[in-house]
């Protein structure tokens, strides 16, 4: 059973995918990964290295227990404490295609506002 092979290649990662989750708020991220850290962490073979991840509020809402690159990315976005602020209340889609593409969708999933307390809304 392959375990955490790909973890340490994304922590090498995780300062880019910081800042394109940051800039996805605005509009969709992409960036190119190299081919050459995926390979000599571990041979995917004719499966590849392609996946989605479709993240609400920092959890996973899909199966990624098929894919070991999938799961080792999932570790390592949750063991960022920045990373995992951020996808509170955002529904996040994190893909990568054939063409090592990685790319961040992002939408928030809740428009609410918390009341600030004041005395014009106490109950009696």
């Amino acid at each position: 059973m392959e375990e955490r092979k790909y973890l340490t290649t994304w922590k090498k990662y995780i300062p880019v995918i910081r800042l394109h989750l940051k800039k996805s708020l605005t509009g969709e991220q992409s960036f190119k990964l190299n081919i050459t850290d995926f390979e000599s962490a571990g041979d995917r073979g004719k499966s590849g290295y392609t996946f989605n991840i479709a993240l609400e509020n920092g959890k996973v809402t899909n199966n990624i227990s098929g894919s070991a690159v999938a799961r080792d990315l999932f570790e390592a976005l949750k063991s960022d404490d920045t990373i995992k602020a951020m996808l509170l209340e955002k529904n996040v889609k994190i893909s990568v295609g054939k063409s090592f593409l990685l790319t961040i969708k992002t939408t928030h999933i809740s428009t609410y506002k918390p009341v600030t307390a004041d005395s014009s809304s106490e109950e009696v």
